[in-house]
């Protein structure tokens, strides 16, 4: 699943979502129903990825002089 890496995030929850329907549908031979799972996996772990990475990104602060400064944000509970 080399190419999937290339997907964007949108282009990666549909074709995941397109997956789940086709998995939802319930007559999908049990071979074929574990390749559409395997997908399924690989795009959840590039999606999760891909979100990862712009968490990181936005938890960079430029300040006025251009300089990068972490911060985070407390969740309430």
């Amino acid at each position: 699943m080399t190419t999937e890496n290339n997907l964007t995030f949108e282009e990666a929850m549909t074709k995941l979502e397109e997956i789940v329907e086709k998995l939802e549908e319930g007559d999908v031979p049990l071979e074929e129903a574990i390749i559409y799972y395997k997908q399924g996996m690989e795009l959840s772990k590039l999606c999760h990825d891909k979100l990862k990475s712009v968490e990181e990104q936005l938890t960079q602060i430029i300040t006025e002089d251009g300089q990068t400064e972490s911060f985070s944000i407390n969740e309430e509970e």
